[in-house]
Formats: structure tokens, sequence, C-alpha cells
């Protein structure tokens, strides 16, 4: 267990757990919308939720409107994210990622810096948070890809 397990999260279906349901997982934890440019990221999230999901991997969408790019309710965004994508990996109630009401995860998650060393705010739809089984984070802007290579072999490496 991690700091971050305790944590509360509400899936978009309304059920109320922790984010240590998927405690001991590889956790691909994504701010995610339904009408951005970076959208067909979607495609690539599903797939490595397809690749690794049996071997201790899941990828976690937080669907968030901060960036004014999101469906007004978490019944338009479950349905847009199944039939457009055919999403399978577990997607969260609406959420805010940033500023006044941040959900508790992100005011954890964002004191993680990127690559460049740069922590704070997210800076967009798709951020990607890598959550190791141990708790250590890996962070990723927007325009990394999830198929970035240096998400995958992080991935490969901590599986079980």
């Amino acid at each position: 267990m991690t700091v971050l397990d305790d944590i509360p999260v509400t899936l978009i279906d309304g059920r109320e757990t922790t984010f240590g349901e998927w405690a001991g997982r590889v956790r691909l934890v994504v701010n995610v919308a339904s009408r951005c440019g970076l959208t067909p990221q979607y495609g690539q999230l599903e797939e490595l939720q397809k690749t690794y999901g049996e071997r201790g991997f899941t990828v976690l969408g937080f669907p968030s409107n901060q960036f004014l790019q999101e469906f007004g309710d978490d019944d338009k965004i479950a349905e847009y994210c199944s039939m457009t994508w055919g999403v399978t990996f577990p997607m969260m109630s609406k959420t805010k990622v940033n500023g006044k009401g941040r959900h508790p995860l992100y005011e954890e998650l964002t004191r993680t810096p990127d690559a460049e060393g740069k922590a704070g705010k997210v800076k967009w739809n798709f951020e990607k948070f890598l959550v190791m089984p141990d708790g250590e984070v890996h962070r990723f802007r927007p325009t990394t890809p999830p198929s970035d290579p240096a998400i995958v072999d992080l991935i490969e490496k901590h599986l079980t």
C-alpha cells in the first residue's frame, strides 16, 4: 500500500472506492477529455490496457472539463468512451485536476516533477502519471503519447 491508496475516488457509474482498489498494479492515471485534439490517445491507452492488463497494469481515466473540452455529465462521457474508443479500463467521475476543489489524488500527483524537473498544475488534457506498485510516480506531459517507449519501458519493467 502507498500513501495514494487511501484516497477516495468515484467511478463513472457512481461507485465509491479508493485508489487502493488497484494497489499492487502499475497504474497509468490520465486526465482525459472527449473533445480535445489529443483525444485519439484513447486508442493507445486502450491498447496498453489490452496488452498489459492481465499482467498487473491498468489505465485509470479521470475525465476533466477544466480545459473546457469534456461533456457535461458522466453518462455522456461513459457512452462516448465506450462507443467511440471501446474503452474497457476504469473511468472515474468527472474530476477537477487543478485549482480550488482539485481532487486529492491530483493534489498528490502534481507534486511529481516531469522529465524537465517541473512539478505543479496539470498543463492540459491527457497528462499522464505512471504510479508503480511501490508508490513511485513518473510524470509525462500531454503530448507524450501513451505508446512512448519511456512509458512502455517503465510499465514492462514493473509488471508482475
